[in-house]
């Protein structure tokens, strides 16, 4: 039987300071490219409600 112990993960490596960086600007450009698609989603359906209103249709 196997022991528990050995079946914990172990715990990770702390970062360097280098990764801690690589890691913060790496989670800015997500940031900003999730902020980028909400934007693109919110303009293409302002667009397409504004083009339904302009010919009075659905």
């Amino acid at each position: 039987m196997t022991d528990p112990e050995d079946r914990r993960p172990d715990a990770p490596a702390p970062l360097t300071p280098e990764q801690e960086s690589a890691r913060k600007r790496r989670n800015v450009w997500i940031f900003w490219a999730l902020i980028g698609f909400i934007v693109l989603i919110f303009v293409t359906t302002v667009v397409r409600l504004t083009g339904n209103i302009a010919t009075g249709g659905a």
